[in-house]
């Protein structure tokens, strides 16, 4: 695989994305800023997030149990605040292809991926909750983009079942090992993740990391990642909800160092620290599993298939009646081909998700 002038593969240089997030807090100033801290800590990319409240989030939406614990109180108020639009992103990505370095986005919106092309992107990636977002994954496939795609609370069946429909772009794709927690404790790291995912998959394998220590960067190297994915903020102790589980410049710059480093000392078995990396490689179980820290957020940030429109009993669903939003609570979108054409069963208010029972299919 490549990213532009960069090969992602085992023989090379691990690749670090900073995650910018929505650590800039709405503001397009600092998320410049932010631009030029991972530039100068060594980062090869930084990744944006493009999503709107309203495509994202149904009335039934709710909070994850960390972004209550950072003292949000309302989902939709909180992504409202936290939005960067495309055409806010522009500055971003203009300073980061000054600074030389590549420019990410995640998409978390079918209808906001041909909105995302205006912008020179090197790399498309989506976030975990989206690995059972098929409609999403055929649109981000269609731009013939690198494409990195998370794993986060997901299980080993559904990682196998995304990577399926994902054939189109093998010899563009990235898989990342994930345990979305925020932060995740170190000894709950799964990193055994990495070596299962890069087992059963011909694919380079990578991590996205949200444990709190830069130390985490040489075992995730050992382990076999060849991509690292690591929040940024200018500030740990700011009020939002990814600050507290992120790395503020100086730690972030000491987290490349140590990704390198391991990545170095991993060929070289002449070296006295050699076997000290090699010691930090994943112990048993080698394993892609759902954790308990996950449920959470499985439920909270998964999309389902959400009524369009207010729809009547005895409605013929058409794709025009239907959209994808948060949470995860009702039907999964890749089953949007088994929903149109169904009669509903009852009726189902806007912007709320359908059920099995509400179009006669099983769980």
């Amino acid at each position: 695989m490549r990213i532009a002038d960069r090969v992602i593969s085992h023989e090379s240089e691990p690749y670090v994305i900073a995650e910018l997030g929505v650590n800039h807090d709405g503001s397009v100033d600092r998320a410049v800023a932010m631009v030029d801290a991972a530039a100068d800590a060594g980062a090869d990319a930084v990744k944006l997030q493009l999503f709107r409240a309203e495509l994202l989030m149904s009335r039934a939406s709710r909070l994850a149990g960390y972004q209550q614990q950072a003292g949000e109180t309302d989902p939709l108020e909180m992504l409202r605040r936290l939005e960067l639009r495309v055409s806010q992103m522009g500055p971003v990505v203009q300073r980061a292809l000054i600074r030389g370095v590549h420019a990410i986005v995640t998409c978390f919106s079918v209808g906001l991926v041909e909105e995302a092309m205006r912008l020179p992107w090197h790399a498309l990636k989506t976030a975990s909750p989206d690995i059972i977002h098929r409609p999403l994954l055929d649109a981000l496939i269609a731009t013939g983009r690198p494409m990195i795609v998370s794993t986060g609370a997901a299980t080993m069946g559904e990682v196998l079942r995304a990577v399926e429909w994902l054939e189109p772009a093998r010899n563009r794709l990235c898989v990342l090992q994930c345990v979305s927690s925020y932060p995740t404790p170190v000894d709950r790291a799964e990193l055994g993740g990495i070596v299962a995912l890069a087992h059963a998959l011909d694919v380079p394998v990578g991590y996205s990391d949200h444990t709190s220590v830069p130390e985490t960067a040489m075992d995730a190297v050992a382990s076999g990642a060849c991509v690292l994915e690591k929040h940024l903020t200018l500030d740990k102790s700011a009020a939002g909800p990814d600050h507290a589980a992120s790395l503020e410049p100086r730690e972030f710059r000491r987290y490349v160092e140590l990704a390198r480093q391991a990545w170095r000392l991993m060929r070289e078995p002449g070296d006295p620290r050699h076997e000290e990396v090699v010691s930090r490689r994943a112990a048993a179980p080698h394993e892609k599993r759902l954790s308990d820290l996950e449920r959470d957020v499985r439920a909270v940030s998964r999309q389902s298939i959400v009524a369009a429109r207010d729809l009547p009993t005895g409605s013929t669903l058409t794709r025009a009646d239907i959209t994808f939003k948060r949470p995860g609570t009702g039907l999964e979108p890749w089953r949007v081909g088994e929903v149109v054409g169904r009669v509903l069963a009852r009726d189902i208010r806007a912007d709320m998700p359908l059920v099995a029972a509400d179009v006669g299919l099983t769980e």
